[in-house]
């Protein structure tokens, strides 16, 4: 009988998961539910020797995957792969995969949200109000309709967060080749960033683009964190350049910096733009049923590395 190994998974239980592997005459073996450090990975991938290993969080290295002679695939439970050694696993002869559609519509809705809660003053109002402060005198908001919202990554979710702004009036400019990255930032009143986490990308945000951002302008996070500098974050919103950023993810997760953290013009989520109910149960559904397809000696259906 062929063996998954589930690495980490951050929801309650994997009901669903082993009814669809058991239904294919596969068993599920699981690590301990949240995220594990790579290393804890690796010794469960020498201890299983799976057939296929699925990651949520988890780091899947090159040793773990060079541990296990037979794997057939490493399969992402969301999009990027920036957890994954993909070339270890294509030189090993193994598919990785990911689930590239189940969040498009989660993204985008948390990326609109962040943007309307800091127009309207919602975030900062409410902190407010529950300190005892009743102080409407002092709103400075934002009609969106007049913001320039720049948008880098334009890829299924990055277009979503477009559509959706569309009917609020406001000017969205997706990052280009014919829209280059510093001549937009020059026009934003807000920048999403919806991009992976690359070598390319890494701290494409930094000092000196976050300068080149329009005044006040609002920064919003819900592709990697490691595209964003947080340092140079910090720096822009102490020195009132930046006037918001709206943060679900970070390069230190799962623990903020400080300078960020105690900030009234910082408003953090804990890496939960992807998640709703809906969104769940697909990913762990389409997951499992790539591994079952794989196992029955099929083509995946979101490939992400090419096998010879």
């Amino acid at each position: 009988m062929p063996d998954v190994l589930i690495t980490d998974y951050a929801w309650p239980d994997l009901d669903l998961e082993r009814d669809i592997l058991t239904a294919a005459g596969v068993r599920l073996v699981a690590g301990p539910g949240p995220l594990i450090p790579a290393g804890e990975v690796e010794a469960l991938a020498r201890t299983y020797q799976p057939d296929v290993i699925l990651t949520n969080w988890a780091r899947v290295t090159a040793a773990a995957i060079r541990s296990v002679p037979g794997l057939r695939m490493v399969g992402r439970l969301g999009v990027g792969l920036d957890n994954i050694d993909v070339a270890a696993a294509t030189a090993q002869g193994a598919w990785v995969t990911n689930v590239p559609y189940y969040c498009m519509e989660e993204v985008s809705d948390h990326a609109v949200g962040l943007l309307l809660a800091w127009a309207r003053g919602i975030v900062t109002f409410d902190r407010g109000v529950r300190r005892g402060e009743w102080a409407p005198e002092t709103a400075r908001l934002r009609r969106v309709q007049d913001l320039t919202v720049v948008i880098l990554g334009f890829g299924r979710i990055g277009r979503r967060t477009g559509e959706k702004l569309a009917p609020f009036g406001c000017r969205v400019l997706p990052v280009t080749r014919a829209t280059p990255l510093d001549a937009a930032l020059g026009e934003a009143d807000v920048v999403i960033v919806h991009l992976p986490g690359t070598p390319e990308t890494h701290h494409l945000l930094d000092a000196a683009r976050l300068a080149r951002i329009k005044p006040g302008a609002l920064l919003i996070n819900v592709g990697r964190g490691s595209v964003v500098d947080s340092t140079a974050v910090e720096a822009a919103l102490a020195s009132g350049h930046l006037g918001c950023a709206a943060l679900d993810v970070l390069e230190e997760e799962p623990l903020p910096p400080p300078g960020l953290a105690g900030r009234d013009d910082v408003i953090i989520t804990p890496h939960i733009a992807f998640t709703s109910d809906a969104a769940l149960l697909d990913l762990r559904r389409r997951g499992a049923e790539e591994a079952a397809r794989v196992l029955r000696g099929e083509t995946p259906h979101f490939p992400c590395n090419r096998l010879q």
